[in-house]
């Protein structure tokens, strides 16, 4: 599974990454994780606000900071 956290640094990006990071280490998650902050590379996904979390390549949350059980579900489902 491909990861990768959209944002340009500020610190609801970095608050994502972490949580992200926990989550998939907490439950064993193979995953390779990618924080992306190029403006020119996050906007090819097509959003309008950051942070954004996408896995393989899909956009599943953009503009907020989901919860820890929230990220779970969309890895594991």
């Amino acid at each position: 599974m491909e990861i990768k956290i959209l944002g340009p640094g500020c610190s609801k990006c970095g608050s994502l990454d972490k949580l992200t990071r926990e989550v998939v280490e907490k439950n064993g998650i193979s995953a390779t994780i990618t924080k992306v902050e190029d403006i020119m590379e996050i906007m090819k996904y097509g959003i309008m606000s950051t942070p954004a979390l996408v896995v393989d390549e899909k956009v599943v949350v953009s503009g907020r900071i989901p919860s820890a059980d929230e990220i779970k579900q969309l890895l594991t489902k």
